[in-house]
C-alpha cells in the first residue's frame, strides 16, 4: 500500500506504468508495421489499444481508491499538479515536432524540389516538371490525383464543437466550485457528448477522404502529414473523452468537493490542451 513517510508520499509498487509502456510500444510498432504494408500491424494496434485501456481502467481505479481512503495530502496534490503540467508540456512538444515537420516541408522542401532557392537546382535533373505548390503529393504525383480537405465543411463544424466543449467543461468546473452538483453533472455530460460527436464527425471525414477525395496516407506528403496530425489529435480526443467520462461517473457518485477535485481539474486541463491543438490544426492544416 501507499504510505506517507515524514509527510512525503511514497507510492506502492504499482504495475500500471510498465503495462502502459507495453501497450504504447505495441501500438506504435503496430502502426509502423501497418504503414510499411505488414498485415499484422492492424492486429498489433488493436492489442496495444486494449492494453492501454486496461492500464487506464486499473490505474484510475487505484488512484481513486487511494484518494477516497484519505491517503493523499497537500504534498501529493502539489506533485499531481506538477506532474500533470509536465505531462501536458511533453504533449505540446510531441505536437510541435509534427507541426515543425509540416512547416519544414511547406516552407523549405517543396520550394527546393521546385528549383527555388540556393538548394533548389537539383529539380532540373530529378523532377523537371514538378510544380512547387501546396498541397502536393510529391514529385511526379506519386500518390495520384486527390482533392484537398475542405476548410468550411466538417473541419469548421468540429472546430465549433470543440470550442463549445471548452465552454461547457469550464461551466461544469464553476458549478462544482459553487457546490451546484446537478449543473456540474449536466455540463460535464454535455462536454463528453460533444467530444464523442467530434470523434464521429472526424470518422465521417476520414471515410469521405478515402472514398470521394482519394486522399489517403499514401497520397504523398500532404496525405501523410494530414492523417498523422489529425489522427494523433483524434487519439488524444479519445483519451480526453475517456478521462472526462471517468470524471462524470465520479461526479455522479459524489466524489468531488469544492476543495478536493484535482482529478477533475487535470482532465479539464488536458481537454483545453486538446482544443488548442485543434485550433492550430484548423489554421495550419485546413485553412492555410
Amino acid at each position: 500500500m501507499s504510505e506517507a513517510h515524514g509527510g512525503y508520499y511514497v507510492p506502492h509498487k504499482a504495475p500500471w506504468p510498465i503495462v502502459g509502456s507495453i501497450g504504447l510500444t505495441t501500438l506504435m510498432v503496430g502502426f509502423a508495421s501497418l504503414l510499411i504494408g505488414h498485415s499484422y500491424g492492424g492486429h498489433m494496434m488493436i492489442a496495444g489499444a486494449v492494453i492501454i485501456a486496461i492500464m487506464m481502467f486499473g490505474w484510475f481505479g487505484s488512484v481513486i481508491r487511494e484518494n477516497l481512503s484519505g491517503m493523499y495530502n497537500e504534498q501529493v496534490d502539489r506533485s499531481f499538479r506538477w506532474g500533470m503540467g509536465w505531462f501536458i508540456f511533453s504533449e505540446v512538444m510531441f505536437f510541435a515536432a509534427f507541426f515543425g515537420a509540416l512547416f519544414y516541408i511547406r516552407m523549405y522542401s517543396v520550394p527546393w524540389l521546385g528549383g527555388i532557392g540556393d538548394k533548389g537546382t537539383a529539380h532540373t535533373y530529378l523532377w523537371p516538371h514538378f510544380f512547387p505548390a501546396w498541397p502536393t503529393n510529391g514529385p511526379a504525383d506519386l500518390g495520384g490525383h486527390f482533392e484537398p480537405m475542405p476548410v468550411w465543411g466538417i473541419a469548421a463544424i468540429n472546430t465549433l464543437i470543440l470550442l463549445s466543449s471548452s465552454v461547457t467543461v469550464t461551466w461544469s468546473h464553476w458549478a462544482l466550485k459553487a457546490q451546484q452538483r446537478g449543473r456540474m453533472i449536466f455540463w460535464l455530460a454535455c462536454t463528453v457528448l460533444l467530444g464523442l460527436t467530434f470523434l464521429g464527425m472526424q470518422a465521417h471525414e476520414y471515410i469521405d477522404a478515402y472514398t470521394h477525395l482519394h486522399l489517403t496516407l499514401h497520397t504523398g506528403v500532404y496525405g501523410s502529414t494530414f492523417f498523422m496530425l489529425t489522427g494523433f489529435h483524434g487519439a488524444h480526443v479519445t483519451i480526453g473523452a475517456t478521462m472526462l467520462t471517468v470524471m462524470l461517473v465520479r461526479a455522479i457518485k459524489g466524489h468531488f468537493t469544492p476543495d478536493n477535485h484535482f482529478a477533475f481539474e487535470a482532465a479539464a486541463w488536458y481537454w483545453h490542451f486538446v482544443d488548442v491543438v485543434w485550433l492550430c490544426l484548423f489554421v495550419f492544416v485546413y485553412w492555410l
